[in-house]
């Protein structure tokens, strides 16, 4: 009897906490589906702040931008600008440029254009090795439009080619003060193939390796 009688406690007791735990976890974590409609709601919400889609390489009229805004850089007023080595195009909406300084021609600044707008000059450590007259190029013979022609040149080609994926980025290479438009090959799953463009951004060649 004394048994059966502390097992009713027992049983009476769980079901009270159990009652209990389930209402403090409801209170916590509601299940209403009202509830439950409203925050879905908001996460869905029109007016939240939404990432913008950014493809650099069919942008033309910021590609224009950022060419006439880098050639408005004060410190440059009145002096011909030299773009140093490597130009590269983002499609993320970033372009990378080196330039040689204004005042110093010893000198190299990298520039970052990022969120519309160019960043201030960081220097470049050069070595007594690098070749910079012979890396040099005017940035007037540099049209930034011509970076998403290469781009869908390119693009197009990789339709023809299986296995083959679209580029994202695209850069000039300097040498011998001649420009190089990059990428240079297409590799897909069974072939690979060299590409290269004119100064223009116009098909120089296309052929399988």
């Amino acid at each position: 009897m004394k048994k059966i009688v502390l097992s009713m406690l027992f049983c009476s007791l769980f079901l009270s906490c159990e009652k209990l735990t389930k209402s403090i976890d409801e209170t916590l974590k509601p299940n209403d589906t009202i509830v439950s409609k409203e925050i879905e709601n908001a996460s869905s919400s029109p007016f939240q702040d939404e990432k913008k889609e950014i493809n650099l390489l069919t942008d033309l009229k910021t590609l224009e931008k950022a060419e006439n805004e880098l050639k408005k850089l004060p410190q440059y007023k009145g002096k011909e600008m030299f773009v140093y080595s490597t130009l590269y195009f983002y499609g993320d909406g970033r372009i990378n440029a080196m330039l040689q300084h204004p005042e110093n021609p010893k000198y190299v600044d990298a520039y970052e254009f990022k969120d519309d707008k160019w960043s201030q000059p960081i220097p470049v450590q050069l070595s007594v090795r690098d070749d910079i007259k012979g890396r040099l190029v005017p940035l007037n013979k540099i049209s930034f439009v011509n970076a998403a022609k290469v781009a869908q040149v390119y693009n197009e080609k990789t339709k023809e080619v299986e296995g083959a994926k679209p580029t994202t980025s695209v850069y000039i290479s300097v040498w011998d003060n001649k420009i190089r438009w990059y990428p240079s090959s297409i590799s897909g799953s069974r072939e690979r193939y060299s590409i290269e463009f004119n100064d223009d951004a116009s098909l120089k060649s296309f052929k399988q390796d």
